[in-house]
């Protein structure tokens, strides 16, 4: 048995190190710049270390079609992101459906991990593979769906202990591909009746986290009205043994900010207009500006003139301690401030200078800022080298903004 995992991004490159460990395992992806760091045990992503890539003996690396006609299992990692009408953009899926489809042979088992709607596999990616192999669906070849669960950052739940969900196009590959899942998985599979099913739970459960987030936001924008801090309302709540412990925030990243328009796409094409995932997905998307108006309020509040102030933005990256950018919700926050003519400067020790540029056209700080230079500062990433900066320097007359509710509160103006 070969595997070749397409896509070596933050959810394939762990999927093939484990797997590297036990079998033959060809990581494949189309960034060269990507595979040569691979081959030198080097992880922008830092979700594996150099240890665990030389403990995959029987892993290798490669951007070359030529080097995976050999597998007879391919599992597709590519991301799934949406397009700027906020509808799924399926041009990285279907690219990869293509290039597994020229490599196809009669027996071959293709597995999807990518985040999709329910029915996306076989509506979408079956025919492609079909088209370019010139072999029949369930007859020539097979198909799987296992959703991943790759929590970005996260050093405690890891690939190998979190419970898989597993999924097959017929009873017997899905038995083929839940005991492929188990030789890795020690937290033990999930097997669904049907590949549709499979995708559908993938899809709800960022949509509920997403659902849940939009509520506790709602209540901050309510709180805020009412001059009440937001934390402090959760805090008593949270004393009652069945409240669900969710904090107000910026919702971005690949997944939550994402996942829950795959599913508004697939109800809408089927004549059912989603009325609670968009209306959270409306109010999570909100948010940013409305931390930007508070910070200009609390400027004039403070006797600050507005426009040419200047602002710092600490974190950039969509989560704590972790360096992805993608789909980060802080640009938002910059953005508006800058409509308000503030300079802003961001601060991220953790995000890559050359991709926040080129994804968002800023220049990062290369330093430790000097506080003393900023009108007003917003913390909007929780990474742990903030937590221990010396913030006695800030001026009295500065904003203070702390979006994710950790520093002291006789420091901040205002938490979400």
């Amino acid at each position: 048995m070969t595997l070749c995992i397409i896509g070596l991004g933050y959810v394939g490159l762990p999927l093939a190190v484990e797997f590297g460990k036990k079998y033959e395992t060809i990581g494949f992806d189309i960034n060269a710049t990507r595979i040569e760091e691979l081959k030198q045990g080097i992880d922008r992503t830092l979700e594996v270390n150099k240890e665990e890539l030389q403990a995959a003996q029987n892993l290798s690396f490669t951007t070359s079609i030529d080097d995976i006609k050999k597998a007879n299992i391919y599992i597709v990692t590519v991301p799934t992101p949406i397009d700027e009408h906020k509808n799924p953009d399926l041009t990285p899926l279907i690219m990869a459906s293509r290039t597994v489809g020229r490599v196809l042979k009669r027996g071959d088992i293709v597995i999807y991990e990518s985040t999709v709607f329910p029915g996306c596999t076989e509506e979408v990616c079956v025919p492609e593979l079909e088209r370019e192999s010139g072999l029949k669906y369930n007859e020539d070849f097979f198909c799987g769906y296992s959703p991943e669960r790759i929590n970005p950052g996260d050093k405690k739940h890891r690939l190998p202990n979190i419970k898989k969900v597993t999924s097959g196009s017929t009873p017997e590959i899905a038995q083929k591909v839940d005991e492929l899942y188990k030789s890795i998985i020690t937290a033990g599979t999930h097997l669904a009746p049907s590949i549709k099913v499979a995708e559908a739970a993938k899809v709800i459960e960022n949509a509920q986290r997403d659902i849940n987030i939009a509520f506790v936001n709602e209540l901050a924008l309510i709180f805020d009205r009412l001059n009440i801090d937001t934390l402090d309302v959760l805090e008593a709540a949270g004393t009652k043994w069945n409240f669900l412990p969710f904090r107000p925030g910026l919702v971005g990243g690949h997944c939550i900010g994402v996942d829950p328009y795959y599913l508004a796409y697939k109800a809408k094409e089927i004549g059912y207009h989603p009325q609670i995932i968009l209306a959270g997905r409306r109010t999570n998307d909100e948010m940013g500006i409305f931390v930007a108006n508070k910070v200009v309020k609390l400027l004039i509040h403070k006797g600050h003139r507005v426009k040419g102030s200047k602002a710092l933005i600490l974190g950039i990256t969509f989560k704590e301690n972790c360096p992805d950018i993608r789909n980060s919700r802080v640009i938002d926050v910059i953005n508006e401030l800058q409509e308000f003519g503030i300079t802003v400067d961001v601060y991220d020790p953790w995000a890559d200078t050359e991709e926040v540029k080129r994804e968002y056209g800023l220049e990062l700080l290369t330093n430790e800022p000097n506080f003393a230079d900023y009108d007003s500062i917003v913390l909007a990433v929780a990474h742990k080298e903030f937590k221990e900066l010396d913030y006695s320097t800030i001026p009295q007359s500065s904003v203070v903004f702390d979006i994710k509710g950790v520093l002291p509160r006789d420091l901040v103006d205002k938490r979400l």
